[in-house]
């Protein structure tokens, strides 16, 4: 068959020139087509049956109207496929057209063979909206997305109106949907809303197809976009995989843009009269709307949203784990030189060995995680409030470790066994400075000395030290060192007042309280 059809007067040209004997190839160089045309339409002009000349008052519409003659109908028509039937049946798993088309036979044998049995299904998909075009297999996508409109919860007592969002996702071959509202799009409400979404679907799909929205992906690019940490360790947990859509592709995602202005109708158009004092005020009306529409026959394919989901998508669903994923976020932190990293205003201990080096931190609720490499290398429970530090002591280096092992009342304990006149240093030292550790070296101090001296002489130059009233580890090292521990103490005398014109003396006092 021509591809083209060609103007009536060249056609009129080709049959002259035929009848008046040329070649076909002549006759296709003197009219400026191939030789397959030629011969196209003398085969039409055979079929009509025109010779030359044509009659005079043949114009060129009838002329049209004999060479590209519809063929006539048949004479009983045939059983008509189902196509809104075909058009489900190829969401499932290995299901072809050819394969419809052979079973469409086994029920009528006198059907319509494979071209025109694909091509009734063509026009039928034709007239479909863009997201129903696409043929999605079930069990296979989840598309997310947040609504553009929003709706208001109003304060009670201010009664001022707060905006929040409303989060949309929708399975692919079904188009079972699910929506709520949340208080933003930040990553604590964009993970929140899909563990939700998940427990409503009874389970997920293999890939979760988001926007390029900055809570879901940190870099947008066509072919390798960066999807958010968190975001993806969410999808692991549920064992599917993060495929955003193309940036400025709106058909990539045209199921739950589909879907989106379904809610805007169905849920806010139909709840924007209503006054909603909190969140979960609000999501209780959309769970209902939510059930009305997922009930709601599609005029297009015979069946609702929900039927399609219990046929298609949730037998092949994966199954949820057993415990929903904790949200979890990443930071990436440099570790300090006391071996410690900030995490949200407190400071948390990893191995000495990584001292500035880069860690990444994972925090929940409850606990904090630290990673280096790829390997984990700490865990703690999660401060409240700020400014503290939680330390491990196998993250301290040995001579730290030691340091730590002593407590007031262990290095107290260790001076009683001594003598008393040492813990009566130890505990002085204590509480000379404002906080018991600043006093922890001099102890230890005072501890070493008893090692090489022997706690005896220790006791000794405790005993003296605390004669001159100087109870510091300098004083007992002086005193040991120089022997003086070993000398007998020297009675304290009276000080003496010296005789001087001057100097009134104490019988002066006496007499004058006595006047």
């Amino acid at each position: 068959m021509a591809t083209k059809r060609l103007p009536m007067r060249q056609v009129r040209q080709i049959l002259r020139l035929k009848f008046q004997g040329l070649p076909h190839r002549q006759i296709a160089r003197a009219c400026g087509v191939s030789s397959s045309t030629v011969s196209d339409y003398l085969q039409r002009a055979a079929a009509a049956g025109l010779s030359w000349p044509l009659p005079a008052q043949l114009d060129d519409t009838a002329l049209e109207a004999k060479l590209f003659k519809a063929p006539a109908p048949p004479s009983s028509p045939r059983p008509a496929p189902d196509v809104a039937w075909v058009h489900r049946e190829l969401r499932r798993p290995g299901v072809t057209l050819q394969l419809l088309w052979h079973e469409y036979l086994e029920e009528h044998p006198d059907g319509y063979r494979y071209t025109q049995f694909c091509e009734r299904y063509r026009r039928f998909r034709r007239k479909l909206s863009p997201s129903m075009r696409q043929v999605h297999r079930a069990g296979h996508k989840i598309f997310v997305d947040y609504s553009g409109k929003r709706l208001s919860v109003v304060d009670r007592h201010s009664g001022d109106a707060r905006p929040v969002e409303l989060f949309v996702g929708v399975l692919g071959a079904s188009s079972y949907v699910y929506a709520e509202a949340t208080v933003g799009q930040g990553l604590a409400s964009w993970i929140g809303s899909h563990v939700r979404m998940l427990e409503y679907f009874g389970g997920c799909a293999e890939i979760l197809v988001p926007d390029n929205l900055k809570s879901g992906v940190t870099r947008a690019c066509r072919y390798e976009p960066t999807v958010n940490r968190t975001y993806a360790e969410m999808a692991e947990h549920y064992g599917a995989a993060v495929i955003p859509t193309r940036a400025g592709k709106p058909r990539d995602k045209a199921k739950v843009e589909s879907s989106v202005l379904l809610a805007q109708r169905w849920i806010l158009a139909v709840l924007r009269n209503r006054t909603f004092f909190s969140l979960a005020e609000l999501n209780g009306a959309i769970r209902e709307r939510l059930e009305i529409i997922n009930d709601k026959p599609m005029q297009q394919l015979g069946a609702s949203r929900r039927e399609l989901y219990e046929r298609l998508d949730r037998p092949l669903l994966q199954p949820l784990p057993s415990s929903a994923y904790e949200m979890a976020e990443w930071l990436r932190c440099t570790v300090n030189i006391d071996y410690h990293v900030q995490v949200d205003g407190n400071w948390y201990s990893v191995p000495y060995q990584l001292v500035h080096q880069q860690v990444e931190a994972r925090f929940t609720d409850r606990t904090v995680e630290l990673y280096f490499k790829g390997n984990r290398v700490g865990g703690h429970r999660r401060l409240v409030g700020k400014g503290k530090h939680v330390t491990c002591s196998e993250h301290m280096p040995a001579s730290h470790r030691a340091h730590a092992r002593w407590t007031p009342s262990r290095l107290i304990g260790w001076a009683e066994r001594t003598g008393p006149a040492t813990a009566r240093v130890v505990a002085q030292i204590m509480t000379t400075f404002p906080h018991p550790e600043q006093g922890y070296r001099s102890c230890l101090g005072i501890m070493r000395l008893s090692k090489r001296y022997g706690p005896e002489r220790l006791e000794a130059a405790s005993e003296r030290a605390e004669s001159l009233g100087s109870c510091r580890y300098g004083t007992i090292k002086n005193i040991l060192s120089s022997g003086l521990d070993r000398q007998p103490a020297q009675p304290q005398q009276a000080p003496t007042v010296p005789v001087h014109e001057n100097i009134r003396g104490a019988n002066y006092y006496a007499e004058s309280s006595s006047c």
